[in-house]
């Protein structure tokens, strides 16, 4: 086996008065492309810059192959210093050629004449990758490479690694971005690591294995150990099933909103009768937006129904932001008109995160100081709606500054989702989050009872979230396909490849012997629907009953019921969510 790259034995750091982690043993080798996973707070950036070597360790010792060039790529690069982006791409430890940064930088669409102080987070973003890829390293530290990329720039940056010939180590939130590229998966969990030599595709399972297998060993321990193995192990299990179940109302929803379009491609949404227009929330009419010669919209026309979920996907310039703002009202079109719902309450979360302050305690942000805090109607406890938005209750007192950035986002989230609200928009939401978190926006989207608007660069988080997506390529033109990012390239790659399914063989005959459904599995698929639908409204009335802050004292037979009932009604609904998931996944074979 040859020597690594780098190596790092016995690494501690302490944080205060404990151990953030301690005893790692670390190596990379020549060609690892290596995910690193972990939570929000769990260190993985102090990881990497413990890697790096800009931090020194408390205890352990890092060797580093001679010679061998160790270049990281910061999720937030400092160019306060430098006149113009290319002042910093030209800087650095290993001084990269000018040649290579000017050829990155111009495949990234990126002009290193911009000055500095007032350039944007994607093009600072795009200047360091410049500069980080032309510097020629062994072994690459990417933190978030994704934050603040079009989708252009993603593929452009996934199509560079994958022929790159050295190492890397990627901490990312993009799972479609860590599937494609990584090999090996490091996982920072309770102070400690794990290596495993799958990629990110296989992390999920491996990660239930591993917990399943903890809770087993604790089950030869005290009780308190007990009941936190089985909160590991059921968490694990419920949010798969919450996925499954997720997916199967999302697959359901698609199905529904197929048949209020016309051809694909096209940027009109059928009217098929008074009654879809009592339930429009808004509706463009053959709309135009010009900036100048450029004509940024063009004649597109849509209606958006309750409950849809919209995702807008493009290129940096494409237009994202100027048709959010014409559907959402901020901005007025030159030709057509845009009508809003008169009942809309919007609720916008913007890239920028700009409600957080830093000085202010979560306490503050949620509740005003209180211990009490309205949640659509249902008064819940601080504590409690914090364990909701996957937080330690005890950071009720912590100083939002004291955040990390994707715990600031996570509590920003628990804030407005709080409001009553109609229709949600959000601006680049995945940016900063872990997977984790990733999945309890993704369920709060799916639980959503109003219409949601989502720009988003995040190709998997679109594909888990929306029923419609506007695809805009430039031209002015969009369009409007059901489902989520992948529809929209399937749409669009046919204009370049040759299409060769109809001289496909024909299925051998047992592959068509079923046609459809039986009778008990369609009357199955026809009625799970509303069944979790009549349990989820149970669920809802039993939880409002319980959250009578006094009942424990009042009526403690009553809380006992109340919860033991919602357990009940929690696994019938992930039992029939499987069933229907079980139905769904049939039907589709059988082209039902």
């Amino acid at each position: 086996m040859a020597a690594p790259i780098l190596s790092f034995e016995n690494l501690g750091l302490s944080q205060g008065t404990h151990w953030l982690f301690r005893n790692l043993d670390i190596f990379v080798g020549e060609r690892d492309r290596l995910a690193l996973i972990g939570r929000n707070g769990a260190g993985k950036t102090t990881l990497l810059k413990l890697i790096a070597g800009q931090i020194e360790p408390d205890e352990g010792t890092r060797s580093v192959r001679p010679g061998a060039r160790v270049i990281m790529l910061e999720q937030d690069p400092d160019v306060g210093s430098f006149a113009t982006l290319r002042d910093f791409a030209l800087a650095g430890q290993f001084a990269p050629p000018a040649h290579e940064v000017e050829a990155i930088a111009s495949q990234l669409g990126t002009d290193l004449n911009r000055e500095a102080a007032t350039a944007s987070g994607g093009e600072r973003r795009r200047a360091a990758i410049a500069r980080a890829l032309a510097s020629e390293p062994d072994l690459l530290l990417l933190d978030e490479p994704t934050n603040h990329l079009d989708i252009d720039a993603i593929d452009w940056l996934e199509g560079w690694l994958s022929r790159y010939n050295g190492a890397f180590i990627v901490i990312s939130h993009d799972r479609a971005f860590l599937t494609r590229l990584t090999r090996q998966t490091l996982w920072l969990d309770r102070g400690g690591i794990r290596r495993n030599e799958i990629g990110f595709g296989g992390f999920e399972e491996w990660m239930e294995a591993v917990y399943a297998e903890e809770a087993r060993a604790a089950e030869k321990l005290d009780a308190k150990l007990k009941i936190e193995a089985h909160w590991l192990e059921r968490g694990v299990t419920a949010r798969r099933k919450r996925n499954q179940g997720r997916l199967a109302k999302l697959w359901e929803m698609r199905a529904q909103r197929a048949a209020m379009v016309g051809p694909q491609g096209v940027a009109k949404i059928a009217v098929a009768s008074d009654d879809n227009k009592t339930k429009s929330v808004i509706t463009a009419e053959h709309v135009t937006k010009q900036f100048g010669e450029r004509t940024v919209i063009k004649d597109f026309s849509l209606r958006i129904q309750r409950g849809d979920r919209i995702g807008i996907v493009g290129g940096n310039g494409a237009g994202k932001t100027t048709l959010l703002k014409l559907l959402t009202g901020e901005l007025a079109p030159d030709a057509g008109q845009v009508k809003q719902a008169k009942s809309l309450d919007m609720i916008f979360i913007d890239q920028q995160r700009s409600l957080m302050q830093p000085d202010k305690r979560v306490r503050d942000v949620l509740a005003e100081g209180g211990d009490w805090i309205d949640v659509r109607g249902v008064r819940k406890h601080v504590h409690g709606y914090l364990k909701e938005f996957l937080f330690d209750p005890s950071l009720a007192e912590a100083r939002v500054g004291t955040l990390s950035g994707g715990e600031r986002s996570r509590l920003l989230f628990a804030r407005e989702f709080a409001r009553e609200s109609n229709l949600l928009v959000l601006d680049e939401p995945t940016n900063d989050l872990d997977l984790e978190t990733l999945d309890l926006l993704q369920e709060v989207i799916a639980d959503y009872e109003g219409t949601v608007l989502i720009v988003s660069h995040d190709r998997d988080f679109l594909d888990r979230t929306v029923t419609v997506t506007l695809g805009l390529d430039g031209s002015g033109t969009i369009d409007v396909i059901v489902g989520g990012y992948a529809d929209w390239v399937a749409k669009r790659q046919p204009k370049n490849a040759p299409r060769q399914e109809k001289k496909t063989a024909a299925p051998p005959p047992q592959k068509t012997a079923a046609t459809k459904l039986s009778y008990k599995d369609q009357r199955d698929f026809d009625l799970i629907p509303k069944q979790i639908e009549s349990i989820e409204a149970a669920i809802a009335r039993d939880e409002e009953a319980l959250a009578d802050p006094n009942l424990y004292s009042r009526d403690p037979k009553k809380f006992d019921a109340l919860t033991k009932a919602i357990e009940k009604a929690r696994a019938e609904k992930d039992a029939a969510e499987e069933r229907w998931l079980e139905l769904a996944e049939r039907a589709e074979g059988l082209g039902a």
